[in-house]
């Protein structure tokens, strides 16, 4: 998967920093909103609340804001029906694409989603077309120059971590959803300063493109479809080479 957390890792730094940083808080907070409706405040018993809160503190989501969302959530005034929606599809080169949105309103998302892959090259497929090609995983990325890899590996296992893996020059370091928290408890302990932290859909398989006219299509739906307002998560099985991801980043 060489190329594919160094995107993450490139999109993680660029929403931290973002001028447009209030729409991701939106959605950041949406989405802590839902789980808590669906599963209740305390995250210890409600999986899908906790790793929201671990992905809006992974982009610095101030707590006070992180504390509102759950109290929102938890009121008893019903602030909009919101539901989980998910739409698969196939970008150029073949590239798998699913996307996971929160919406009230299942006609305007599907317009909006179904017009963004038309225009870039995509085309939207039926259900189960390609939900097959990603499984759910716990991931946390590191710098690889930031840590030693026997302590960071160690500390991974500690906190329950599955697998550790070089992917460019960043460290992977994979569990279950449920662990998500343990491991980044155990990490932060252990003093390895964390990149990223989120509940994944990570590729089964991925396809390699190292043209940088496609790489640019490919990136470009992407990125669109992560910045509609309804949209939450955008996963892809592209393997785009480390040095074509920073010429095209650049």
């Amino acid at each position: 998967m060489s190329g594919h957390s160094k995107w993450h890792q490139i999109r993680h730094k660029k929403g931290a920093v973002d001028a447009k940083r209030g729409q991701l808080f939106s959605k950041l907070a949406r989405a802590i909103v839902v789980a808590v409706r669906e599963g209740g405040p305390d995250p210890a018993a409600n999986l899908a609340l906790q790793n929201a809160i671990e992905k809006a503190r992974s982009f610095l989501m101030p707590k006070e804001s992180i504390e509102r969302a759950i109290a929102r959530g938890a009121g008893a005034e019903v602030e909009g029906a919101y539901e989980h929606v998910t739409y698969e599809g196939y970008g150029p080169s073949g590239v798998a694409v699913l996307v996971e949105a929160l919406t009230d309103n299942r006609n305007r998302t599907a317009s909006e989603v179904r017009h963004v892959f038309s225009k870039h090259a995509g085309n939207l497929g039926g259900v189960g077309s390609v939900a097959w090609l990603f499984e759910r995983h716990g991931v946390i990325l590191v710098d690889a120059e930031a840590v030693d890899e026997d302590e960071l590996t160690l500390a991974a296992a500690e906190g329950g971590a599955e697998d550790v893996q070089l992917d460019g020059s960043t460290f992977q370091v994979t569990c279950a959803p449920e662990d998500l928290s343990s491991v980044r408890e155990a990490l932060e302990q252990a003093g390895v300063p964390i990149g990223s932290v989120e509940a994944t859909m990570m590729p089964k398989t991925t396809v390699r493109i190292e043209d940088e006219a496609t790489v640019r299509k490919v990136l470009k739906l992407v990125e669109t479809l992560e910045e509609l307002e309804d949209v939450q998560e955008v996963y892809a099985n592209f393997d785009i080479p480390e040095r074509v991801l920073e010429a095209v980043a650049s």
